[in-house]
C-alpha cells in the first residue's frame, strides 16, 4: 500500500537519524555487523573508523576492528564518493561494481587528456598483473607502468589502474597503532573470491535508509556519489513511509524503522574525522548550523573531528599527544552551560582512556 506523506519537523529528523547513528545510546552490535549497517565507514585517515565504532559501540576495543582488517574480513577500498572506505569483505565484493561508472567519471574528470592516447585495456591488465604479482604503492606501481607508457604521467596511470581494478588497501594499513605507505593488490586476490554482478539496488536503498533515514534521493545520491537513484526509490514507494520535512522536501523511510519522540535529549558525543553521518546526507542542517561548515571542512579537503551537544555539531576536537601525556583540546562554536562542560568532560576522559591509555590525559578548552 501507498502511504500517504506526513509532516515530519527538523528535530524530529534529527533524532531519527540519531537513533539510526547510534547516537542517542550506544549499542551491541558486533563489529562487523556494524560496518554493514552503515555500509562503510569513510576511512581516509586511518584511525577514522576506530573512533566512529567507539562512539557507537558498547565496549568497543581498537583490537576488534583490527583483527576484522587483518583476518580478510573487512577491507579498505575506495566505494562511494570514489573516496576510500572500510567495509565488510562481503560488502566490498558487492559494491565495488556498482560504484564503477562513478569511478570512471572522476578519473576522466581528473585524467583524461592525459590519458587519450593509452590503451586503457591493456593498461588494466598490465596494473592488475603487477599488483597481483606482489602489492605495490602507487609510486611504485606508476614507475613500473612508466616502462611501457613513458609518454604518460606516472600518476595518470595509477589511478586508471585504481578505477578499472579494484585495489585494496593491505595490512598494516588501516590497523590501530601502525604505520606505513598504502600498500594494494587486488580484490580478488586479497579476498580469494569474484566481485558480485550488479547488486540489487532496491535492497541498497533500503541499507540506507534503515542506517541514514528519513532521507531524500538526494541525500542518498551524496553519500553515493551516483546518480539515477530516483527510479529506485519510486519503484519502493509503496513500501516505504513518506515525510514532508518544513521546507517541503520530499523523504522517504522504513515503515518500522526507529522515530524517536522530538523532546528526547541526546548524550554528548564525540564524533572522529570524516564521520560518516556528516558525509552520508546532503542536507547537514540536520545536525549543525551550515554556518559552522568552513569551520568544520577545511579548504584542502579534511573533514574535522566534532562534538555533538543536544544532537548538534558544537564544535571541533583534537588531542595532542606526547610519550608522556595526552591533551584533548575542545573547541566550542559558542559559550557552553557549565553542564554541558561537565558533560563533554565527562565523554572527553572515556576518549582519552581509548585514544591514549596508560599516560596522562588533560582536557583543555579553547
Amino acid at each position: 500500500m501507498a502511504y500517504e506523506a506526513q509532516n515530519i519537523s527538523s528535530l524530529e529528523l534529527n533524532r531519527a537519524l540519531l537513533a539510526r547513528q547510534m547516537l542517542l545510546s550506544r549499542s551491541d552490535m558486533p563489529v562487523l555487523d556494524t560496518l554493514e549497517w552503515f555500509i562503510g565507514l569513510q576511512a581516509q585517515a586511518p584511525n577514522a573508523p576506530y573512533y566512529s565504532l567507539w562512539t557507537r559501540l558498547e565496549g568497543f576495543e581498537q583490537s576488534q576492528l583490527s583483527a576484522l582488517i587483518s583476518g580478510r574480513r573487512a577491507v579498505r577500498i575506495a566505494l562511494m564518493r570514489s573516496t576510500l572506505h572500510l567495509v565488510s569483505a562481503s560488502d566490498c565484493l558487492l559494491l565495488r561494481p556498482w560504484v564503477q561508472t562513478l569511478h570512471e567519471r572522476a578519473l576522466n574528470g581528473s585524467f583524461g587528456k592525459r590519458l587519450a592516447s593509452v590503451d586503457l585495456a591493456s593498461l588494466t591488465a598490465e596494473g592488475r598483473r603487477l599488483v597481483e604479482e606482489q602489492p605495490r604503492t602507487f609510486n611504485e606501481l606508476g614507475k613500473l607502468l612508466a616502462q611501457a607508457w613513458p609518454d604518460t604521467d606516472q600518476e595518470a596511470l595509477s589511478a586508471a589502474v585504481r578505477t578499472f581494478v579494484p585495489l585494496i588497501q593491505i595490512p598494516p594499513r588501516g590497523l590501530w597503532g601502525e604505520s606505513g605507505q598504502a600498500t594494494h593488490t587486488s580484490a580478488e586476490v586479497w579476498l580469494e573470491q569474484p566481485l558480485h554482478a550488479q547488486p540489487d539496488i532496491e535492497k541498497l536503498v533500503r541499507r540506507y535508509l534503515a542506517a541514514y533515514g528519513p532521507a531524500t534521493v538526494k541525500d542518498m545520491q551524496a553519500w553515493s556519489g551516483l546518480t539515477r537513484l530516483k527510479e529506485y526509490f519510486e519503484q519502493l514507494r509503496p513500501q516505504l513511509v513518506v515525510f514532508r520535512d518544513e521546507r517541503g522536501n520530499e523523504l522517504f523511510d522504513l515503515p518500522d524503522a526507529p522515530r524517536p519522540e522530538a523532546d528526547l535529549a541526546p548524550p554528548a558525543r564525540y564524533l572522529g574525522e570524516f564521520d560518516q553521518m556528516l558525509l552520508g546526507i546532503a542536507d547537514r542542517s540536520r545536525f549543525m548550523d551550515t554556518a559552522y561548515g568552513k569551520r568544520i571542512l577545511t579548504a584542502n579537503g579534511i573533514l574535522r573531528s566534532t562534538i555533538l551537544l543536544n544532537g548538534y555539531i558544537e564544535g571541533i576536537w583534537s588531542i595532542e599527544r606526547s610519550s608522556q601525556k595526552a591533551v584533548l583540546i575542545i573547541d566550542p562554536f559558542r559559550p557552553l552551560t557549565k553542564e554541558e562542560q561537565e558533560d563533554l568532560i565527562a565523554e572527553g576522559e572515556k576518549l582519552l582512556q581509548f585514544a591514549a591509555a596508560g599516560i596522562d590525559h588533560e582536557i583543555l578548552f579553547n
